[in-house]
């Protein structure tokens, strides 16, 4: 494969996935067609063409919810990255999610995004793009009853219960993937799937220093109370935007790898990741602690995401390189 003759065509370029992955495809070499809702958005476009590469980077505008935005995009790609189907929290009316009844919540949470992605591959096909890498999520994993170690082949979220739980937003990752992944059978399309939660590391775009977990971490740096009053009995699954970035090509550049792979390197509880950020933050303000022993942390069964051959950094370094990034105040 000539990198620099091959075209990767990344939807939704600055998001935190996207953004990353665009940087990562440019490093490499390849040339990228990235989309955004307006390629001209003076607070992300800039930022973007500045990645080292840049004069590689096409960008286009594209809105998920109409197909034909990207045939000129996908055309002449070698893969498309859909990485834009973000968390949806509330309707366009300002309802919550977890306040909608079912018929609400499938429409105005769990179908756009469905839809989207479905309208992305359509896209794909038409161009004749076989090969789809998807940025979904681990909440796509949690079978019920909770299993001690959970894999991407057989432990699937039950979105019927996710909906009768009002976790509309949940229940949109597990229903967007089992219809791309039906479309992509249909189809002849190789489609990956990573699974990401939390991600950390260094940032492309000012606006997402104002987002979780940067805007959390740069208020504890400013001396602010925690996300939390009392330490939550629960855990956390983490990985770096790099390492995230480097599983997604990955996951391209193999032409064996295919289905579900988690994008985390491990779960720690709360209890420990803020014994953590105290050894990186002195004085740092916790939440009052635990009064009950803490429940294990999501267990995981990382075979799949290993054969991809990407050393993933550990929680520990995770943090110290998120604190450390940010503590140096790289937009000003």
């Amino acid at each position: 494969m000539n990198k620099s003759e091959t075209t990767l065509c990344v939807v939704g370029a600055s998001g935190f996935a996207g953004s990353h992955i665009v940087r990562a495809a440019l490093d490499k070499g390849y040339r990228v067609n990235g989309t955004l809702r307006d390629k001209d958005d003076a607070h992300k476009a800039p930022y973007l063409k500045a990645l080292p590469g840049g004069d590689q980077l096409i960008l286009f505008s594209g809105d998920m919810s109409a197909t034909e935005d990207f045939d000129a995009p996908l055309a002449g790609a070698d893969a498309v990255f859909i990485a834009c189907l973000i968390p949806t929290y509330k309707g366009p009316s300002g309802t919550l999610a977890r306040e909608m009844e079912d018929e609400q919540g499938y429409a105005e949470i769990i179908m756009p995004t469905v839809n989207g992605c479905l309208n992305i591959m359509e896209a794909a096909k038409r161009q004749g793009v076989k090969n789809v890498i998807i940025c979904s999520s681990t909440s796509s994993t949690n079978p019920i009853p909770p299993v001690e170690k959970k894999n991407e082949i057989d432990h699937w979220s039950d979105e019927k219960e996710q909906c009768r739980a009002k976790k509309y937003t949940s229940a949109t990752k597990t229903i967007m993937e089992k219809a791309a992944m039906k479309f992509a059978e249909e189809n002849g399309m190789r489609l990956s799937i990573l699974l990401p939660t939390g991600m950390f590391g260094p940032v492309i775009l000012p606006e997402h220093m104002e987002r979780y977990p940067h805007a959390w971490i740069r208020g504890m740096l400013n001396g602010e109370s925690p996300r939390h009053a009392k330490m939550p009995d629960d855990s956390m699954s983490l990985i770096h935007l790099h390492d995230l970035a480097d599983l997604f090509l990955a996951a391209y550049e193999n032409a064996n790898a295919s289905g579900r792979y988690f994008g985390v390197y491990d779960s720690w509880h709360w209890q420990d990741i803020y014994a953590e950020l105290e050894n990186l933050i002195p004085g740092l303000k916790v939440p009052a602690p635990l009064d009950v022993e803490p429940a294990p942390p999501t267990g995981f069964d990382f075979s799949r995401r290993d054969s991809l051959g990407v050393t993933v950094r550990d929680i520990p370094t995770i943090l110290r390189d998120t604190v450390e990034w940010i503590r140096s105040e790289p937009f000003g």
